[in-house]
């Protein structure tokens, strides 16, 4: 998920987003939106676009009117896979992370992520067995990040 249509922009179909990017203005970097509907994931052409404040604004083709990007409202954006850049070192899109089994130094299981989540100071693992942990994704908690083997190892306590 790159974002979020929060609302119409106007009376010529334009739509306004709340991008969950690092940077307001890098989902514009994509011309081709996957956008959420009732019958599953539509391709979508982004004709024009620009950054207010926090939220973009976006023009998707074939939607020309108010009532069209109203029907729009509350439908999450994405980005094919194949569209975003390699991730570099020691760097994981959150999407990786998801299903991920988290285990401590001490082998036990803390279960698997189910969502990461941003808090202004560092991203956070929300990891569920039964019970919900958050663990931070900070250097001194992450051991290792093991995609191929499924496998995240973390300096956490069962307890926690």
């Amino acid at each position: 998920m790159m974002g979020r249509i929060i609302a119409p922009h106007g009376v010529k179909g334009w739509i306004k987003v709340q991008p969950l990017t690092a940077e307001t203005r890098s989902l514009l970097d994509y011309r081709t939106w996957w956008i959420e509907g009732e019958e599953g994931w539509q391709e979508q052409s982004v004709t024009s676009g620009k950054a207010q404040g926090q939220s973009l604004l976006a023009k998707i083709e074939g939607c020309d009117d108010r009532e069209a990007a109203a029907s729009l409202k509350g439908k999450t954006v994405a980005v094919a896979r194949a569209a975003l850049p390699a991730a570099r070192a020691e760097e994981y899109y959150w999407a990786d992370l998801i299903g991920l089994r988290v285990v401590n130094a001490v082998e036990q299981d803390l279960g698997r992520v189910t969502a990461v989540v941003q808090t202004g100071a560092n991203d956070v693992l929300v990891v569920e067995d039964g019970r919900e942990r958050l663990i931070p994704f900070i250097a001194q908690v992450i051991r290792e990040v093991d995609p191929g083997a499924g496998v995240i190892r973390v300096e956490w306590g069962a307890d926690y």
